[in-house]
């Protein structure tokens, strides 16, 4: 039994066991394992924490996202609506512009309507005394005629003027 090596080999082991139960590498080694699964365990509560937060700045981000394009559709929609305000204003601007213009050459018309008929009546008028003058003066002569020429030019100046 003392020559046989698997004997002294199960004492060793007995001895090896013993020496590390004395020196409490068991409970070392279980706490060892233990702080490792308690900094495990911290670390997964830090990548649970910090993936919360990714998921919260993740969520603002795309809330704020969607505020800036409800906002940019909303400027959009206002530039629309200015846009048309000032193309009616141009319109409504450029139809009361055409309005005086066209009032203004009417104007104008009628005016030289007026001065082209008053231009006519009074060249109507010289020739018609012209012509009263001339045959007067071969039917009428002496100082009748005279007396007669100068009261139908007095006449004639009197009703044009």
């Amino acid at each position: 039994m003392l020559e046989d090596t698997s004997f002294w080999a199960t004492v060793a082991l007995l001895l090896f066991i013993g020496v590390l139960l004395y020196f409490r590498v068991p409970r070392m080694i279980t706490s060892a394992l233990d702080s490792r699964a308690d900094k495990i365990s911290s670390e997964l509560d830090e990548a649970r924490r910090l993936r919360e937060e990714a998921q919260a700045v993740l969520a603002e981000y795309q809330r704020k996202a969607r505020e800036a394009e409800q906002e940019a559709e909303e400027i959009i929609e206002q530039a629309k609506r200015e846009a048309a305000a000032y193309a009616e204003e141009a319109m409504r601007r450029t139809d009361e512009y055409v309005e005086r213009r066209t009032k203004l050459a009417e104007q104008k018309i009628e005016q030289a309507e007026a001065g082209a008929l008053q231009e006519v009546r009074s060249l109507s008028a010289e020739l018609a005394i012209e012509a009263a003058q001339r045959i007067l003066t071969k039917k009428v002569t002496g100082e009748e005629a005279d007396k007669l020429v100068s009261e139908a030019i007095d006449e004639a100046k009197a009703r044009l003027h």
